[in-house]
């Protein structure tokens, strides 16, 4: 069972719903340390004075905003705590919008809302009138000390609590040049939007998140565990098909040829021959010995 992250409840009107969060995600990550490639000993960090070289207690250090150049307003501990937000343990709907409406690059953390047991019934109001409305929830919670914005909204038979990063927090499309509607200006056809379109279509599948599996870190692991069993010696590469000249040679593409032979390849059916191969190649020369 899952460690739960907070405990409180959803409010909206008069409604008060008994809930516990818990992290939707499991993260996989790879931990590597740091250390000297000479005698393999772990690199240990320092906090040094730039000024006198010399290392700093941690009961010297104090936070500091640069206001201007070298100039610091220093903030304590307690002045922090006057100004943090107060932690309630309530998530209180401000609105409902259309779930739809609520741009993917806003997204940031999923958790799932998990009911008390001894009071389901305002869980399940509140789960079927989202579902039968297609409406999300947005509220702000207080986790850890910090306020964020959410949503609340279902997927399957669960409430889910989505972290939302602020408006200030993301970066403005028009700072960066992008291509214009007209088309034209692109030499852009309606042959090649139509084939482009049936190339779509032909690839279009059934959204299985369990066929979709991270690649890069179960061959990183297995090439880890190939170094181990060598006793840290290097392992030969195995050898990969180098890409053709004209693959990366600068020349003018030919869209319409290129869209042609993946429709008539049915698209997406490369990377899965491709991937396929790999692991049939990775399962025959990682076989136990000995």
């Amino acid at each position: 069972m899952p460690r739960p992250i907070w405990k409180g409840h959803i409010s909206f009107g008069l409604v008060s719903i008994p809930i516990t969060l818990y992290s939707a995600e499991k993260r996989f990550d790879l931990h590597f340390k740091l250390l000297d490639s000479r005698d393999k000993a772990k690199i240990r960090y320092s906090r040094v004075n730039e000024v006198t070289g010399e290392e700093v207690p941690w009961d010297q250090i104090v936070k500091g905003y640069e206001y201007d150049d070298d100039k610091y307003v220093l903030i304590d501990d307690e002045e922090f705590k006057k100004v943090a937000v107060e932690a309630t343990r309530t998530i209180e709907i401000e609105d409902f919008v259309a779930v739809d409406s609520i741009d993917h690059v806003y997204f940031d953390k999923p958790y799932f809302v998990v009911p008390d047991k001894k009071n389901q019934k305002g869980y399940v109001l509140l789960r079927e009138v989202l579902r039968n409305t297609g409406k999300a929830g947005i509220a702000r919670v207080v986790i850890h000390t910090r306020e964020y914005l959410s949503t609340l909204f279902v997927t399957g038979d669960v409430l889910v609590l989505e972290l939302l990063r602020f408006e200030q927090e993301l970066r403005n499309p028009k700072e960066f040049e992008l291509p214009g509607n007209d088309l034209s200006d692109y030499k852009v056809t309606k042959k090649e939007v139509d084939l482009a379109e049936k190339l779509v279509e032909a690839m279009t599948a059934k959204w299985e998140p369990e066929k979709y599996e991270d690649e890069y870190r179960a061959e990183l692991m297995e090439w880890i565990q190939k170094k181990a069993k060598a006793g840290g010696l290097e392992v030969p590469p195995e050898s990969a098909d180098e890409p053709g000249e004209e693959e990366g040679g600068g020349k003018v593409i030919d869209m319409m040829e290129l869209l042609k032979k993946s429709v008539e390849g049915k698209g997406g059916k490369t990377r899965a021959k491709t991937t396929s191969s790999k692991k049939k190649k990775a399962s025959g020369s990682g076989k136990k010995t000995g």
